[in-house]
């Protein structure tokens, strides 16, 4: 139940908080004055919506924004809904938790992208939804008769609402939630769900099908692979027998060419040996008859050599024999007889001493001379014969050289050289030109004949192999093992697929036996949820039987204080919508040919019939916006009766709230309805006091 509403710059109220109690609260006060204005903030306030234009339309004129809150309870805890708008039409909401005296914020605003909404979380806590409250417990000035202008299939959903069959529909789709993600939690673990059963046992057929074709082929290639196996054997055999002898042709062939390679590195070595023995004899001719007179030599040489030196003295004697004539001829000039006397002493001298006579000095001067150049000539003829007997010797140890680095120490040894020689040039110029005559290649040496005896046994044991019929034997072989490895492979696919068709039946089989367990637990869940929590179902069509008599009854309790010819209102279940009955004592009455205040007259008694069932709306709230318009004096004071018997049904266990807001102020002077707030219109907006 509402147990405060506060207003603020909302609509013509500027500040208005109303506190309410249990049972009937009535709103009088002339049109204008703000009564239905409490309808718009309730709505607002829980749902965000309103019966105005837009939502600045909320606003009091000259205020910047406005709010509405209401605070309610509901099985003992405390809410309290707030909303607020300002000028530029921002709006802002919070849902709190305000038992104990805490306020513990359950939503704010409208985020729903962030999965927030407080309008949803308002709709959980009262159980209905804006549209359902509004048709269920709010009527409208002037829409008293909706109710029964509300299409059949519109009326079943109230009815669904009010008594709680709507939930059913939570408890159905819970149902259908379960049932889904039991069916995805088996898919999960079994990799199939029950819908698949026939699928798994079609699968089943046609895997054991395929295992019943698959093993007879695999039995035909196994006997075609067995004799493909017998025959390649046989060739394989074969095959080992003549391998060897290929080896032995590569081998032949090898040791030919190493026959002739051979040979002609002889014949090389041997050219080679030749050509170094010929420098060798070519070096050496001669060099044994320079050695043979080298002693000769070297005596001579010394004995020239002697005589150079015998000779350069001589001339060196009559060089200084000279030089000493020539002193004295030079002072002989000076000593000149001048009259037979001495130019020293001057005594007188016959003749000087020849030794002071110049031109005998002279003569001795030259016979020294003729003597040196004697003495000259014969030392050049030594020289030529020192140099003459030099390049012999050096011809001499030049041979001795040659015949050392030649390793030859005598003229036996460079004879038998010579014949070697001689002999080597005889033996190569026999070898055969044509190197496949490896015969006489092989005369070479004893090697040579070595090779050659092993290409003869070779060629022994080679003699009538076929390379080519070999060849085809091969092949032959290759094209049985390429249809044996083809076999080998359809044999181990025909495996492969009987062996993953024996699991795959296993897991058919055992999925299939679980499934069955699945289908008939889904098929009990399906059945409860028919049943049970269908609206449709035998629980809700109960329920709605149930709640149509309840509210029949009470209808027609409420019509017959109201004074009209209508004696009872039946409410009956189609298959998609519900129908209303009148009755008059002695006839059935057709709704549209009742008249105005008839019409308002069923209409209000179903709103009260229904508030009976209202316990299944947590708000349990009803509200009647002008509910005598249309009627005359008499049903007013008699619907003023029956509007004074709701506080005793807001003091049953029911506990319902009601809110009647008229203009018809003079209607309650003297009924039992103690709540009354009076509203007037003044220049600051609705002013609103407690009577």
């Amino acid at each position: 139940m509402i147990t405060s509403i506060e207003l603020g710059d909302f609509l013509a109220h500027s500040n208005t908080k109303l506190e309410f109690g249990n049972g009937v609260t009535v709103f009088v006060g002339n049109n204008g004055a703000g009564k239905s204005s409490i309808i718009d903030a309730i709505t607002f306030a829980l749902f965000g919506q309103h019966t105005r234009k837009s939502n600045k339309g909320l606003i009091k004129r000259g205020a910047t924004q406005g709010f509405a809150k209401i605070v309610f309870s509901i099985n003992g805890k405390q809410y309290e809904a707030v909303r607020k708008i300002d000028s530029k039409g921002t709006l802002s909401a919070k849902f709190s938790d305000t038992t104990n005296d805490e306020q513990i914020e359950i939503a704010a605003g409208e985020r729903k992208q962030f999965g927030e909404s407080m309008t949803h979380e308002v709709e959980k806590i009262i159980g209905l939804d804006f549209e359902k409250l509004k048709i269920a417990s709010i009527v409208q000035q002037g829409e008293l008769n909706a109710i029964i202008n509300a299409k059949p299939k519109e009326f079943k959903e109230l009815l669904n609402a009010i008594i709680g069959i709507d939930k059913l529909d939570v408890a159905s789709e819970s149902m259908k939630t379960v049932n889904k993600e039991f069916r995805e939690k088996i898919k999960a673990e079994v990799g199939y769900d029950d819908t698949h059963i026939e699928i798994l046992l079609r699968d089943l057929e046609n895997t054991q099908n395929e295992i019943q074709i698959a093993i007879p082929e695999k039995q035909q290639l196994e006997l075609k692979q067995k004799e493909i196996q017998i025959k390649l054997d046989e060739l394989r055999e074969k095959v080992e027998t003549e391998t060897p002898k290929i080896d032995k042709i590569n081998q032949l062939e090898l040791r030919k060419k190493e026959l002739i390679e051979y040979a002609k590195k002889a014949i090389d070595d041997i050219q080679y040996e030749i050509s170094q023995n010929e420098r060798k004899i070519k070096d050496c001719e001669g060099c044994f008859e320079h050695i043979e007179i080298k002693n000769d030599l070297e005596s001579k040489i010394e004995k020239v050599e002697q005589a150079i030196d015998d000779t350069i003295k001589k001339i060196q004697k009559a060089s200084g024999q000279i030089a000493s004539l020539k002193e004295k001829q030079s002072l002989a000039s000076k000593l000149q007889l001048k009259d037979n006397k001495c130019p020293v002493c001057d005594s007188k001298v016959e003749k000087l001493n020849p030794l002071f006579q110049e031109e005998h000095l002279k003569q001795e001067i030259i016979q020294l001379q003729e003597e040196i150049n004697s003495k000259e000539k014969e030392n050049e003829m030594y020289k030529q014969k020192k140099n003459d007997f030099s390049e012999k010797l050096q011809d001499s140890r030049n041979a001795e050289a040659t015949l050392r680095a030649h390793h030859i120490t005598s003229k036996e040894e460079l004879i038998k050289i010579q014949e070697n020689t001689k002999t080597k040039k005889q033996n190569i110029q026999n070898i055969p030109k044509d190197k496949e005559n490896v015969s006489e290649i092989s005369q070479i040496d004893a090697h040579a004949k070595t090779i050659f005896e092993n290409i003869t046994k070779l060629e022994s044991e080679t003699k009538g192999f076929d390379e080519y019929e070999f060849s085809k034997l091969k092949e032959s072989i290759n094209e049985k093992q390429r249809n044996l490895s083809q076999i080998d492979q359809q044999i181990g696919a025909i495996s492969e697929k009987i062996s993953k068709g024996e699991e795959q039946i296993k897991v058919i089989q055992s999925a299939v036996s679980e499934l069955k367990i699945v289908k008939e637990y889904v098929e009990n869940l399906n059945e409860i949820q028919t049943n049970i929590f269908s609206r449709d179902g035998p629980v809700a069509t109960s329920l709605r039987s149930w709640a149509l008599n309840t509210i029949s009854a009470k209808a027609s309790e409420h019509l017959t204080l109201l004074n009209t010819k209508i004696q009872r209102i039946a409410l009956s279940e189609r298959t998609r919508d519900i129908s209303i009955t009148c009755y008059s004592k002695s006839e059935v009455l057709d709704l549209e040919s009742l008249s105005g205040g008839e019409k308002v007259s069923v209409a209000l008694a179903l709103r009260l019939g229904m508030a009976s069932l209202l316990g299944a709306s947590n708000l349990n709230l009803m509200i009647l916006d002008e509910p005598t318009t249309h009627l005359d004096a008499e049903r007013k004071k008699s619907l003023v009766g029956v509007l004074s018997q709701l506080s005793n049904i807001s003091n049953s266990e029911t506990q319902m709230q009601f809110l009647i807001i008229t203009h018809d102020t003079e209607i309650f002077e003297d009924s039992s309805v103690e709540q009354i707030y009076k509203f007037e219109s003044t220049e600051q907006g609705s002013s609103v006091v407690e009577l």
